[in-house]
């Protein structure tokens, strides 16, 4: 894989402060809290697995309550969530480059450097620190999708989701009805695969050993995973980001609440409905067979399926709150709104901050930690890590600073030439410290990006 030596023209920089919205920052703040959550089961080595692989079947009441709601909200949910994002914010950089009169060739560039990047650092990711690395993923996903889709029509954007859609119901569903129409649903699955938490080596002592385990499954993640997800269908969630992102839906929030209310009531009553039946059998309330739990087993489709609309409805409960937040007179908690929004703007710096922490004090060849905490623990923890984070965010925002990987992701992209050309064009009032704009309502921003635009955070 070779990066560009030399970044595309660019007609402007990254996003300005004035021109951001509050619900996209903050549908990422809360992402990688959900991020952090959901990624506990695999730092906690030591503990006994159960049939899917994944979540402890040990401990306490208190932590069988929090193996069953992790399995009914977060599992497989919240890496939709992200999917859309990183569609939608694609979509808003390509849109405002090309309004500021950047050409069609110079805008995709921009994109394929973006993502060629995310490859590299989500690689470095995973050898380095987490295997469960999404950066490469989604990195591919979008070179891929980038080419195909992102420059066609609405109609033609209509039938790539149709097609997408149909994948993903056939693809999942067709190898599950000869087992069903046989009466064996329960032993499809194999019981017996290597359990999934095995790839992320958090159990190993060697950290060098664990780097080989890791750049493996980040290999395989990348390279393997990532395609076979375009081939099944998968990046529907990543196509409805684009669609959304054409639209301004989180933007202009105002003018698409009865899509947003049905969104978040149909899609999160359908997401947590389809991880129930895993949730149940996991604490032992539902009895089906091992094969059934496994990672390949139906309950996991199932789970896997409609995390999809859990994940959708998500972001539309977010944006709904961000909507009904800017029309409250007295905003109590503003400061953990912003807070968690100045999270969101540094997203990618706030991501790699989670495993500087975490994998180094819970790996066997860290500290150690993960061997002695349980779900319930091990979920505090997590999140006060994430609350580490929220403080840095704020201070950062506080100062008019970007997080640091957004200012090195920024400067790859775009080049020393594209950021004077914005320092010229268009000063950031933070840093001439002049007065700043006039507020604006966050549903409703009175910034026009078509007539003057700036690219999302990556």
């Amino acid at each position: 894989m070779t990066v560009e030596s030399e970044a595309p023209p660019a007609r402007r920089g990254a996003v300005r402060p004035q021109e951001r919205a509050l619900a996209p920052d903050l549908s990422r703040g809360i992402m990688l809290l959900l991020i952090a959550a959901s990624n506990t089961a695999f730092h906690l080595w030591a503990a006994r697995r159960g049939p899917s692989g994944w979540q402890p079947v040990d401990g306490s009441w208190l932590d069988r309550a929090v193996q069953f709601t992790m399995i009914t909200v977060l599992d497989l949910r919240v890496y939709p969530l992200f999917a859309f994002l990183f569609g939608y914010g694609m979509t808003r950089l390509y849109l405002r480059q090309r309004a500021a009169g950047s050409s069609e060739k110079d805008a995709v560039g921009i994109l394929r450097r973006r993502s060629l990047w995310l490859i590299v650092i989500g690689l470095a990711h995973a050898t380095l620190l987490m295997a469960g690395d999404i950066l490469g993923f989604y990195g591919l996903t979008s070179l891929v999708l980038g080419w195909l889709v992102l420059r066609r029509s609405d109609r033609a954007l209509g039938w790539w989701i149709a097609i997408a859609t149909v994948q993903l119901v056939l693809l999942t569903v067709g190898p599950v009805l000869p087992a069903l129409f046989q009466g064996e649903l329960g032993s499809y699955g194999d019981a017996s695969a290597e359990p999934g938490n095995e790839a992320y080596a958090a159990g190993e002592e060697s950290w060098f050993t664990a780097a080989g385990i890791r750049l493996t499954t980040g290999l395989f993640v990348t390279f393997a995973a990532a395609p076979l997800s375009l081939l099944g269908g998968a990046y529907v969630i990543f196509l409805l980001g684009f669609w959304a992102a054409r639209r301004r839906v989180l933007e202009d929030s105002g003018r698409h609440l009865p899509l947003l209310r049905r969104t978040a009531v149909i899609g999160i009553t359908v997401g947590w409905l389809g991880g129930l039946p895993a949730a149940l059998a996991h604490i032992g309330v539902l009895r089906v067979p091992d094969a059934a739990q496994s990672e390949s087993g139906v309950l996991t489709l199932l789970r896997d399926v409609t995390g999809n609309a859990a994940g959708l409805g998500y972001v539309a409960a977010v944006a709904l709150f961000a909507h009904w937040w800017s029309g409250r007179p007295e905003r109590r908690g503003a400061r953990v709104v912003t807070a968690v929004a100045a999270v969101g703007k540094r997203s990618l710096s706030c991501y790699l901050a989670h495993s500087l922490v975490l994998a180094p004090v819970l790996a066997a060849w860290g500290l150690g930690l993960g061997e002695h905490l349980t779900s319930a623990t091990m979920l505090l923890f997590a999140t006060g890590v994430w609350l580490l984070t929220v403080a840095g965010a704020y201070a950062l925002e506080r100062a008019g600073r970007r997080g640091p990987a957004e200012a090195v992701l920024r400067r790859l992209m775009y080049g020393g030439d594209g950021r004077r050309r914005e320092a010229r064009t268009h000063p950031d009032p933070v840093r001439t410290r002049t007065a700043p704009p006039p507020p604006c309502s966050p549903s409703r921003p009175n910034h026009d990006p078509e007539r003057s635009p700036g690219p999302p955070p990556p």
